[in-house]
């Protein structure tokens, strides 16, 4: 949390009294959902899927560089919602109370080197039980950079825009390097442990078959085309880590956001929990496209306040929520896409450089980052 703690204002009966407003959102939400949210999930999965496949379709003739553009654009967009709108938010569960086994939290399978499973662990019961506590979220600063003023600065941070622009571009082998925490775990005698080696070799073959699909299989059904279908498969990859590493930097680390302490949230309550999400997450202003490539993680806040809901009410519950803001009298903070992705980056290359010693009472918290 900042030196000057813009919570303080609250007592802790107004905490517990947000907690219930709060809970009051989501109860009906649950209780309104039904066919038309359902539909909406398999429209959403039915045109993407379409997408794919027609812009596969155009690539057998990529050698045209027309083909090749459109081919490329199509793949990308395709890339970007299966991971965003779709995968993210059925691994959530937002879909498990329509009860079929196709849309499914524990049955889906997506587009991306990290196994389903291996991500619903560090992101669902991790980051969103611990967003953005230092040493227990390793989606703060991805294991690799300085995210806190206090926390103490190594001349190993100086690089730190760098190991984040490489991070943007491969993504997808970030996140499933931080899911299997592989910087802890191949330290010392971590990396016989035989439960890290099973789900080490479950990363493996999910690359394996990550690449095999788009490097090997639709370039050879080009036949002529197989180059530049090779480079099309990897600028739609590129395109698609570069997007969902912008989104979730907006959402956890412009100027604003929270960053908390572990002795903080000792003997959280329900209401306190709520806080830390809101004081925690920052979201995107834009157009109905934008939010839908989003994921709808452009309503980030709402998302980490009610991550089972399903995203298309996420719109209309943040006028709800960004009221419970005015009232508690509280920061919302939000902006549009280029001034979020521009405080962020600001954030990385701030950090990045000394500020002097740690103050004399602060925690040492290099030692309490995890990392990835």
């Amino acid at each position: 949390m900042t030196a000057i703690d813009p919570t303080a204002h609250l007592s802790a009966e107004q905490i517990e009294e947000l907690g219930r407003e709060l809970d009051a959102i989501r109860d009906e939400v649950i209780a309104d959902r039904g066919e038309k949210d359902a539909a909406y999930i398999r429209k959403v999965i039915s045109a993407q899927r379409k997408l794919e496949l027609a812009s596969r379709g155009v690539l057998l003739f990529s050698f045209f560089p027309p083909a090749w553009l459109i081919g490329t654009a199509g793949l990308s967009v395709a890339k970007i919602m299966d991971n965003m709108e779709i995968g993210h938010n059925v691994l959530h569960g937002q879909w498990d109370w329509m009860r079929d086994p196709k849309i499914h939290s524990t049955t889906w399978e997506w587009d991306h080197v990290s196994p389903s499973d291996q991500w619903r662990h560090s992101h669902n019961e991790l980051h969103h039980t611990y967003t953005n506590v230092i040493g227990k979220d390793n989606d703060l600063g991805y294991g690799i950079m300085r995210v806190d003023e206090d926390q103490k600065w190594h001349p190993f941070h100086l690089g730190q825009p760098l190991w984040n622009f490489i991070n943007a571009c491969f993504f997808e082998y970030g996140i499933a390097a931080y899911d299997l925490e592989l910087g802890k775990n191949l330290r010392g005698r971590r990396r016989k442990d035989p439960e890290f080696r099973a789900r080490a070799r479950a990363v493996g073959r999910k690359i394996r078959k990550q690449v095999l699909k788009d490097y090997v299989i639709h370039p050879l059904l080009s036949g002529p085309s197989f180059l530049t279908t090779l480079a099309a498969t990897f600028t739609a990859n590129l395109v698609r880590n570069l997007w969902s590493h912008s989104v979730i930097m907006c959402g956890h680390f412009p100027e604003g956001v929270q960053v908390f302490e572990r002795r903080s949230i000792k003997g959280e309550t329900r209401g306190q929990w709520y806080l830390r999400q809101m004081m925690g997450s920052a979201n995107i202003t834009g157009s109905r496209a934008m939010h839908f490539m989003t994921g709808n993680l452009s309503h980030q806040i709402e998302h980490h306040l009610f991550p089972d809901l399903p995203s298309n009410r996420y719109a209309e519950v943040a006028v709800k929520v960004r009221a419970l803001f005015e009232k508690y009298e509280l920061e919302y903070v939000t902006g549009p896409l280029p001034k979020q992705v521009f405080s962020a980056w600001r954030k990385v290359f701030r950090l990045s450089l000394p500020n002097g010693k740690p103050k004399a009472d602060a925690p040492d918290r290099e030692q309490e980052l995890v990392a990835a």
